[in-house]
């Protein structure tokens, strides 16, 4: 298996008709999401126009039976990795408009919003991906240089539009997540991975942690304070619940020689 795939671990054209829904989007004819493997979960790949600091990393999380969306400039990514995404969402202000006839020929499902919109591409790429029936998602590009988009990207996981869907972020060998009030959560990773939760929206109560060098046996984590940050597994897992609140869950940043096996 190659390094990097050891790193991650995890993870016919038809003819289409323009419509306009009711919201104001232009979109193509609907094709819908690939039905899942029987067994498994339909798991909704979304690229985001941001970073990709590890692109074999995110290429190994990809499997051959996910769906491959694009929030609009996420289109590169995707290309980059050499994936195909059947579905662009967004305003598409980030692809050569000059591209958009062939992508709509080729079967590719163009969902066009206005540009003076109160969503981000990938907010509304994550509502369509959730709409449709995605059980499970991973957003790859979501990271990048401008804060203010990362912190957007990181706190639309506690959306309450994806309360029933585990939605992770990923970045070459770190993964984010949120938990809410009564879940727990398994991750999987070799022995002194990083592994932070930093509550959200207030205190986090009643945190149980197994597996993690620094123990949690119900205590609350407070709001802005960093008790939580920068715990590490001791072994290959680590489950984390939580009783009341919201936790932002980060895991990984190894160093660069250490190989990372994580889920997805």
């Amino acid at each position: 298996m190659r390094r990097a795939e050891r790193r991650a671990a995890a993870l016919d054209p038809l003819n289409l008709i323009r419509v306009m829904p009711a919201e104001g989007a232009t979109i193509s004819t609907h094709i819908p999401p690939p039905a899942p493997v029987e067994g498994s979960l339909l798991r909704a790949v979304i690229f985001a126009n941001g970073h990709l600091s590890d692109p074999e990393v995110d290429r190994a999380r990809l499997r051959s039976d996910d769906w491959i969306l694009a929030a609009d400039g996420g289109l590169h990514n995707a290309r980059r990795l050499g994936a195909h995404p059947s579905v662009i969402i967004g305003d598409l202000d980030s692809i050569d408009p000059e591209g958009l006839p062939a992508l709509a020929a080729s079967g590719v499902t163009l969902v066009r919003h206005p540009q003076r919109k109160d969503e981000t591409d990938l907010e509304l790429a994550l509502q369509y991906a959730v709409e449709q029936g995605a059980q499970e998602i991973l957003v790859l590009g979501a990271l990048g240089d401008r804060w203010d988009q990362t912190l957007a990207n990181a706190l639309l996981l506690a959306s309450p539009r994806l309360a029933a869907t585990r939605t992770w972020l990923a970045d070459g060998g770190q993964l984010l997540t949120v938990l809410r009030g009564g879940q727990s959560i398994t991750l999987e990773a070799p022995a002194g991975t990083t592994l932070s939760l930093l509550p959200l929206a207030g205190d986090a109560r009643g945190v149980h942690t197994q597996g993690l060098e620094y123990a949690l046996s119900g205590e609350t984590l407070a709001f802005a304070a960093t008790r939580g940050i920068s715990n590490t597994l001791l072994a290959g897992s680590a489950t984390v619940g939580l009783d009341q609140g919201l936790l932002l869950v980060t895991l990984g940043g190894p160093p660069a020689d250490a190989p990372v096996e994580v889920d997805p």
